[in-house]
Order: structure tokens, then C-alpha cells, then sequence
């Protein structure tokens, strides 16, 4: 069985910064990569940083400069942190966890976790 738990995410203020953690649990999953993704209302979900775990990360160009994501392969956990974040970025965050199970590619999605920027 497949764990993704989200943590973190709440209210910010305009400029403000905010900390989203993923953690994976699992047996028999191998884990390759974690990603952060986003979806307004009537939007399609879009990818907002990804890293894999030997440490490569891929961005939206929207979050560059201001979002960064980490991993700690040991625990299986990815840290999303938000800087001068902005109206536009509330909205509900997803994790991914990406890997295999016995050869075969699977991914598992955490119920999500809610930004909200405002003053």
C-alpha cells in the first residue's frame, strides 16, 4: 500500500512564504520522483516543481526564483518552499509520488493541500 500525505499549505499574505511537505510510505514501491502540482477552479492541473530523487529539479517558469523544492531520500519526503508568494498562487497543491512496483511504473497522488494568499 501507497502513502502520499501532504502537509503545510494555509494562509499567507501577499509577499509571504509558506512550507508544503510530502511524505511517501510504501512496500514494494521504489521511488523515483516527487512533483508539486496546482489547479485553480475550471483549470487544468499543472506541474509547479519536480525533483527527482538523485536531485534534479525541473520548475514551472512561473515559481522560478521564488519556489524551491528539496528531497530527503532517506524519509521519502519533499519540501516545497513558497517565497513572495502571490494571489495568484492560491490555490489547491497536489503531490506526486512517481516510482515502480515490482517493474512497473505507477504514481500515487495526495489529496491535496490549500494556499491561500490574501490580506
Amino acid at each position: 500500500q501507497v502513502r502520499v500525505v501532504e502537509s503545510g499549505g494555509g494562509l499567507a499574505q501577499p509577499g509571504g512564504s509558506l512550507r508544503l511537505s510530502c511524505t511517501v510510505s510504501a512496500s514494494r514501491f521504489r521511488l523515483y520522483a516527487m512533483g508539486w502540482y496546482r489547479q485553480a477552479p475550471g483549470e487544468e492541473r499543472e506541474l509547479v516543481a519536480h525533483i527527482t530523487m538523485s536531485g534534479i529539479t525541473d520548475y514551472a517558469d512561473y515559481v522560478k526564483d521564488r519556489f524551491a523544492i528539496t528531497r530527503d531520500s532517506a524519509d521519502n519526503t519533499v519540501d516545497l518552499q513558497m517565497k513572495n508568494l502571490k494571489p495568484k498562487d492560491a490555490t489547491v497543491y497536489s503531490c506526486r509520488a512517481e516510482g515502480t512496483i515490482e517493474d512497473a511504473m505507477v504514481d500515487y497522488w495526495g489529496q491535496g493541500t490549500q494556499v491561500t494568499v490574501s490580506s
